[in-house]
């Protein structure tokens, strides 16, 4: 089978495409013909050991794939061959890949393999950030930063579903147009953050802030937080991780939660199982749509990783095998 391998930690460069063994099935998991495969901002870092899990080289990239069954391990009773599905896994950038089969959920007929790629990470974080992190309520206020990025465009999404007010915040006009397709409520910029939020909700800040970007935006969500507001840390597209001025969670009674949703994944399988289950209804029956910006050959991974990486993604980008 064809494979983007990274042989060692290094520039999104070093990537290399080349045949590998195909793998096997071991008990408990599933051999995968891959449709496509999700691209996502930490797999940019993980080849550069800039991420927080640094595995052994070498080692193929890709965190979400769909595809169809096409062997089933020893032990595995409720998945078989034939079967179209999407996981979270690991190596999920080459033209077959094994995952344990309880990790996996079967897709309606016929989705679109792209966008259901969309529902593990991107979907998938928005969805646990909002749900069980910030527990966001009907009738709240929720700022989105990266609006029209592909956790951006799924948090605008779910924000509306679960009866928010949304303000998206977006770098382009381009952009904008996006977040405003997705239900935003009102689409704002980054300059003068905090006036702009605080003029948007009377002055009482933000319930819930989804902060995927660090940096500034950050500094301007720790002053527009409203009380009892939850600032979400979700991750640091601007490069800069900030510093939180503790002061003002005091005075301003808000709070600071981290979202690590691989971590919740591995420590909470029921809840993240009951997550999904939600997010395919939605995707079924068209309450949600991921949007899919891009598919483009498995070869292309790095120049995609690197478009990624300079926060030029409008929504969700696919690798997709040739011939698929």
């Amino acid at each position: 089978m064809k494979a983007i391998v990274c042989n060692g930690f290094g520039p999104l460069s070093d990537l290399e495409y080349k045949e590998v063994p195909d793998p096997a099935p071991g008990p408990g998991e599933v051999l995968v013909d891959v449709e496509a495969s999700g691209v996502n901002y930490p797999d940019g870092l993980l080849v550069q050991g800039l991420y927080q899990i640094k595995p052994e080289a070498p080692f193929t990239p890709g965190s979400e794939v769909a595809g169809t069954i096409v062997a089933v391990g020893q032990g595995v009773t409720d998945r078989k061959v034939g079967q179209r599905v999407v996981a979270a896994t690991s190596g999920g950038y080459a033209t077959k890949a094994v995952m344990a089969a309880d990790r996996t959920f079967l897709l309606p007929d016929g989705a679109d393999a792209a966008e259901a790629c969309a529902l593990i990470v991107a979907h998938g974080t928005s969805h646990h950030a909002l749900k069980q992190r910030a527990q966001l309520k009907a009738g709240e206020t929720l700022v989105v930063f990266g609006a029209a990025g592909a956790t951006g465009v799924a948090a605008v999404q779910i924000g509306k579903i679960m009866g928010a007010k949304v303000i998206a915040v977006v770098s382009t006009p381009e952009k904008g147009k996006i977040a405003e397709e997705c239900g935003a409520d009102h689409v704002i910029g980054y300059d003068n953050l905090k006036d702009k939020v605080k003029e948007l909700t009377n002055g009482k800040g933000a319930d819930v802030c989804y902060d995927v970007v660090g940096g500034d935006a950050f500094a301007a969500a720790s002053r527009f937080m409203g009380r009892n507001g939850r600032l979400l840390v979700i991750g640091f597209a601007s490069g800069e991780i900030p510093k939180l001025p503790v002061n003002l969670t005091l005075v301003k009674e808000y709070s600071v939660v981290g979202v690590f949703w691989g971590s919740f994944t591995k420590h909470e399988p029921a809840v993240y199982a009951e997550n999904m289950k939600e997010l395919i209804g939605w995707f079924a029956d068209g309450t949600i749509k991921p949007l899919v910006a891009g598919r483009y050959p498995l070869k292309d991974a790095p120049e995609v990783l690197e478009k990624v990486l300079n926060r030029g993604g409008i929504g969700k980008f696919a690798l997709v095998p040739e011939g698929v």
